[in-house]
């Protein structure tokens, strides 16, 4: 049996390997080596976050983004995005440097057993472990929109499903949000020849600042310090501070991870959409059905006004919801007993440990926790460490009940204080 079994092998996944491994840990891990990032990521994609901040992590600091790239003879530099097929490349490098083999089998379940876990890979056979951590990543929470929901697969598809965009050559899509996803493919769309619009709720979109250069009077340091995830103070305390985050109070945390850093496109992308993509802004899709080969939308506007148009694909750039009910590798009694917070999303202690002892979460699926940090590569960092220190402290003590604040009024949990 072994010490540790990581599910997921992407930024999130091989950080907390690389960390485990590091310190001492027998570990399994198990996933596609940045799958995400290589097939579900168009080429031409540039990474939001500064070079500075997109770096995996390993105990001593020396496998960065910048490392790797000075070994291609490519320099990363702050302001200048990261394609996503050189940041899918340092990760394999990554892998490659700082973890054991990585199985590429995908573990299809997860239950319970005697003294830990079990995990059933794809071909049938099965993985024992005293601790397991789910690093998943984002694909397991989709979200597409209800009202696209009785289209077929032909008509409709979500952002994340496209490692290529070649095949809507010539045809004519409509991407649904006003987020970087829905922009930037709108964007890679509209120069390869796609009639494309992009219909978005917002009355007008929003657009990142050009980062301010690095070096800079200290009095604009003092007043809008770089971060991990952009300029400023509030900024610095998501990316710097996820622990102190996690001492807010829990209608506080849920709200922010809600809300900051909301949909914006990057500055670099601006320039690609406006004036090339059809912008029909502060709309609602009210109804979507098939007619005659391709698909009728019916939006709303903010006076009520029903307007429709004819497309031929759809594709939902409508983010993430990571709940627990969509943890479906997790057996239906482990998931169903989980302790859930106020949006749905399952109950995390300090490290990381879920309600059921020994299960640990890491990445989106802990953002209610931990801040908006953890939804970004630069959140991976704090979560290797803190989450291996949990991992090894659950080791030492054994199972045990994890107590969860609230416990009594939530499904499967009892218990007065976290931990």
């Amino acid at each position: 049996m072994y010490d540790l079994l990581v599910v997921g092998a992407g930024p999130y996944g091989l950080s907390i390997a690389s960390h485990a491994a590091a310190a001492g840990l027998s570990l399994r891990v198990f996933g596609r080596p940045m799958a995400s990032w290589r097939d579900h990521m168009p080429r031409g994609m540039f990474l939001k976050s500064e070079p500075w901040a997109s770096s995996l992590s390993d105990p001593g600091g020396r496998l960065r983004l910048d490392t790797y790239c000075a070994e291609q003879g490519v320099r990363a530099r702050h302001g200048e995005p990261v394609p996503v097929e050189m940041f899918a490349s340092y990760g394999l490098w990554f892998a490659r440097h700082a973890v054991p083999e990585v199985d590429e089998r995908v573990v299809t379940g997860l239950h319970p057993c005697l003294g830990g876990f079990e995990a059933v890979v794809e071909d049938g056979r099965t993985v024992r472990a005293r601790t397991v951590v789910l690093a998943v990543g984002v694909l397991p929470f989709t979200e597409v929109p209800a009202v696209l929901g009785e289209l077929s697969p032909e008509h409709v598809s979500h952002s994340s499903d496209h490692g290529d965009l070649d095949r809507f050559r010539g045809q004519d899509v409509t991407v649904i949000g006003g987020g970087q996803a829905a922009l930037e493919t709108a964007a890679l769309l509209a120069e390869q020849g796609t009639r494309v619009r992009v219909i978005a709720r917002a009355g007008e979109l929003r657009w990142n600042d050009v980062p301010p250069p690095w070096e800079r009077p200290w009095w604009q340091s003092a007043r809008a310090p770089h971060t991990g995830l952009g300029c400023g103070w509030r900024n610095w305390f998501y990316a710097e501070r996820p622990g102190a985050f996690r001492a807010l109070p829990e209608s506080t945390r849920t709200r922010v991870a809600a809300t900051a850093l909301g949909p914006a496109g990057a500055w670099w992308v601006r320039d690609r959409v406006e004036g090339a993509v059809e912008l029909l802004l502060g709309q609602e899709v009210a109804a979507a059905y098939p007619v005659q080969g391709a698909v009728r939308l019916e939006t709303l506007d903010r006076s009520g006004e029903l307007t429709s148009l004819d497309t031929e694909h759809v594709i939902a750039a409508t983010g993430f919801s990571a709940t627990r009910d969509r943890l479906g590798l997790l057996a239906e009694d482990l998931r169903g007993t989980l302790a859930v917070s106020p949006d749905g999303s399952p109950y995390v202690g300090r490290e990381f440990e879920t309600s059921s002892p020994g299960l640990f979460l890491a990445g989106l699926v802990t953002a209610s926790a931990f801040g908006p940090s953890m939804r970004f590569v630069h959140g991976a960092s704090f979560t290797a460490r803190t989450l291996v220190r949990g991992v090894r402290r659950r080791l030492r003590t054994g199972p045990a009940r994890v107590p969860v604040p609230g416990a009594r009024e939530r499904r499967g949990v009892l218990g007065a204080a976290g931990h």
